[in-house]
């Protein structure tokens, strides 16, 4: 569900990475709260942070790329680089 919540959140602002990334950044006080009380495992937590990162260093090319990258909001994504 948290995965899913990103996505839709950053797709809302594919045109506008840097309004996008304000949203994730929200998200992510969110979930880490979410975590602390225990609603959010720390394997999720560990692949949310994951992609927030990469969303967050992100220019607006390197925003579109992740955002169109099915292997980036799979389940148990690991990679550090943009992957077709």
């Amino acid at each position: 569900m948290w995965i899913q919540d990103l996505r839709e959140i950053c797709e809302k602002s594919f045109n506008n990475y840097t309004e996008g990334q304000i949203k994730v950044r929200e998200m992510q006080v969110e979930w880490i709260a979410a975590h602390k009380v225990g609603e959010v495992s720390d394997s999720l937590l560990e692949g949310l942070d994951r992609r927030a990162f990469r969303l967050l260093k992100s220019n607006s090319e390197e925003w579109l790329e992740w955002l169109d990258n099915d292997k980036f909001w799979s389940p148990g994504w690991k990679g550090d680089v943009i992957e077709e």
